[in-house]
């Protein structure tokens, strides 16, 4: 909701990050994004943060992946560094979320009663922990919180993380998607291409040289980019990088 008296709000993207089964890195990379399915890479902390980092290794792989594609995002947006704490949020939207960590971590409590029942995996069996790990990481104060899509479009999450920054809940706002596909225990229809996406979204850039374009939010109804209605954060970054 705007608040009163604004029929629509605009705000811009100055970053952009991505992992998936068949690319990595950020907007101005020149790299397009590609969406499919397959094996996502295993991520090390030198790939991410050019440097070896023992708490990114203790990480479960869901939570690496969406910790990849806001760190490429975040430098990007040149929001990577700082030296005081900043009041940014991040609201990411999942379809399976930690389901396959959830899974292996039951898998060691059956045995001895629980006896042997997994400390590290029990650690990342919420789906929100990462964003924490984000948080901590980049120094941000803002809200965090994961929204369930079935479709994982992303847009809901997309509208939930403007609508923070319309109403100065916080100055920048992340959005985003992170999954890693359907667990191979389920056997139902819902598959979703693995990968991770964040935008950085922010009201006022600080660097106006960064800005992809501007987001215009009604009150109601689509959410717009230089006049075309966003169906998917995917079509998003074509329509940013393309423009």
């Amino acid at each position: 909701m705007l608040p009163p008296g604004e029929a629509h709000v605009i705000v811009s993207i100055t970053g952009i990050g991505w992992v998936t089964s068949a690319s990595m890195g950020s907007g101005r990379d020149h790299k397009p994004l590609v969406t499919e399915d397959g094996k996502l890479p295993k991520l090390t902390s030198r790939m991410i943060f050019g440097k070896t980092s023992i708490h990114f290794g203790r990480l479960d792989g869901y939570s690496k992946l969406g910790f990849a594609a806001i760190t490429f995002a975040m430098k990007d947006a040149k929001m990577d560094q700082w030296d005081k704490k900043r009041p940014i949020g991040i609201v990411a939207s999942t379809t399976y979320g930690c389901l396959a960590t959830d899974i292996d971590y039951y898998e060691t409590v059956g045995p001895e009663g629980g006896s042997f029942a997994s400390p590290s995996l029990f650690a990342y069996t919420l789906p929100n922990v990462y964003l924490g790990e984000v948080a901590t990481r980049f120094g941000l104060t803002g809200q965090t919180f994961v929204v369930n899509e079935p479709e994982l479009s992303g847009v809901a999450g997309l509208r939930m993380a403007l609508n923070s920054i319309v109403l100065d809940d916080c100055s920048v706002m992340l959005a985003g998607l992170c999954d890693t596909g359907r667990p191979e225990l389920f056997d139902c229809p819902a598959q979703i291409s693995p990968g991770a996406l964040f935008f950085v979204l922010e009201r006022i850039p600080e660097h106006r040289d960064l800005s992809y374009g501007e987001l215009d939010v009604a009150k109601e109804g689509p959410i717009f980019f230089k006049g075309k209605e966003i169906s998917s954060l995917q079509s998003l970054v074509g329509m940013c990088v393309n423009a």
